[in-house]
């Protein structure tokens, strides 16, 4: 039988910069082997029990990948042209055949627009600060659904 497992956490990036953390008095639920948390991650707090605490460091190509070159792409100008806030740094959503995919504006040129499709956090080692929160096994709709319910397997959940 599966499990859901809720954890707070802080997470660092290489400098020791706050990334992201949980909000307070909610931690991030997921269902075990779901694929709903990196699976280096997932791996390294398994054996956790309720209120214990791990650090994690993640190697670039544990977390979000290292930096893939294939993701750049050169647009036209003028395709972008509709954008307003079209500026170095800038998060685009683009409709791709397979749906929205995020990229970022990393070169303006008379002519072109370099966009960086790599996740944000792509090419970074990172750290996370992990408290365990609740283990619990799932329920039959969760297994179902692939995901939980709540931290409590509430019911009144909606798709």
């Amino acid at each position: 039988m599966r499990r859901v497992l809720a954890f707070n956490y802080v997470l660092k990036g290489p400098d020791g910069q706050i990334l992201d953390k949980s909000e307070k008095g909610h931690p991030l639920p997921y269902l075990e082997g779901a694929g709903q948390i990196l699976p280096k991650l997932e791996e390294e707090i398994k054996d956790m029990k309720e209120g214990d605490k791990k650090n994690v460091k993640l190697a670039a190509k544990d977390g979000y990948g290292e930096i893939r070159d294939n993701m750049f792409m050169d647009v036209p100008k003028e395709e972008l042209a509709h954008l307003p806030q079209l500026e170095i740094g800038a998060h685009l959503r683009l409709e791709l055949g397979e749906g929205q995919h995020i990229v970022r504006v990393t070169k303006i040129t008379d002519s072109h627009v370099t966009l960086d499709g790599n996740h944000p956090l792509a090419g970074q080692n990172l750290e996370f600060d992990i408290e365990m929160a609740l283990i619990r096994p799932a329920t039959k709709e969760e297994e179902q659904h692939g995901h939980p319910h709540g931290l409590h397997g509430d019911a009144g959940h909606h798709h």
